[in-house]
């Protein structure tokens, strides 16, 4: 036989996997399920911490008073220097009423798209603080100022609109008694450190103006103490140390393939 002919192959060959074809999509999808859920429970989870309206209003006059000690800045000074710009109180209610929600969205919807490599860590992040803010929330129930009339605050939002709550009393929909720690804030913070380290811009950095501005407005609303900012943030420090030692702890765990010396 001559060795330019071969004899035909007659091995039988596995099937080759078959070639997923809606794959992308099907990801997306739960990508968009997993993040409806989160959504869900920061609202249900809202919900449930509601019905401690005296609970919250003692915690209230605590956390007031703990400030005080920590000579924190006051809420109420903040808040009045603003007051007699109408049109500067009306920005920070819409900011606090049209930006926390949709940049959270589109900022995990960017990721997945554009730099799916950030995506399930920041997604991770924001699942993990959501829930240990959560269980503050049920643990300690506290009205905002905004409610304390002994504090002098002015509810912004239902003075000079547009507010996202309505009477305390009969909101079904929101726990208005859910002041400690402030999501607004930590959300804040996690969407700037993603933008931040998921871009090489130059200007990336302004994005840390977002947290500094959402501090401001919801402290000018009367929505939140400075103390629920602080209380967000260490939560945000645990979560991302407990993170980052759980990457430790799996990356060490994986065995090394061993090599065959000849």
């Amino acid at each position: 036989m001559s060795l330019l002919q071969r004899e035909p192959d007659t091995r039988v060959r596995p099937p080759a996997p078959p070639t997923p074809q809606h794959g992308p999509w099907r990801r997306a999808l739960l990508e968009l399920a997993l993040v409806a859920v989160l959504f869900l429970a920061y609202k249900v989870g809202r919900i449930a911490a509601a019905g401690h309206v005296e609970e919250a209003m003692n915690n209230a006059a605590t956390v007031w008073h703990l400030e005080r000690l920590l000579h924190l800045p006051s809420e109420y000074g903040l808040q009045h220097a603003v007051l007699g710009h109408h049109w500067l109180v009306k920005i920070a209610n819409c900011y606090y009423a049209y930006v926390h929600f949709p940049v959270t969205a589109i900022t995990l919807i960017w990721l997945y798209v554009w730099r799916p490599q950030h995506y399930i860590r920041i997604r991770r992040t924001l699942a993990w603080l959501t829930g240990a803010a959560l269980a503050v929330h049920l643990l300690m129930p506290l009205a905002p100022p905004r409610m304390i009339a002994a504090f002098g605050m002015v509810d912004t939002g239902r003075v000079f609109g547009p507010s996202v709550y309505g009477s305390p009393n009969g909101d079904t929909l929101t726990n208005q008694y859910a002041a400690m720690p402030s999501l607004h804030v930590g959300w804040a913070i996690v969407i700037a450190m993603a933008f931040i380290g998921a871009t090489r811009s130059k200007w990336r950095w302004l994005w840390v103006a977002h947290p500094i501005l959402t501090l401001a407005v919801v402290l000018v609303t009367g929505n939140h103490y400075w103390l629920d900012a602080i209380v967000v943030t260490l939560l945000l420090g645990i979560v991302l140390a407990l993170q980052g030692a759980w990457r430790t702890t799996h990356v060490t765990s994986i065995p090394k393939p061993r090599v065959h010396q000849g």
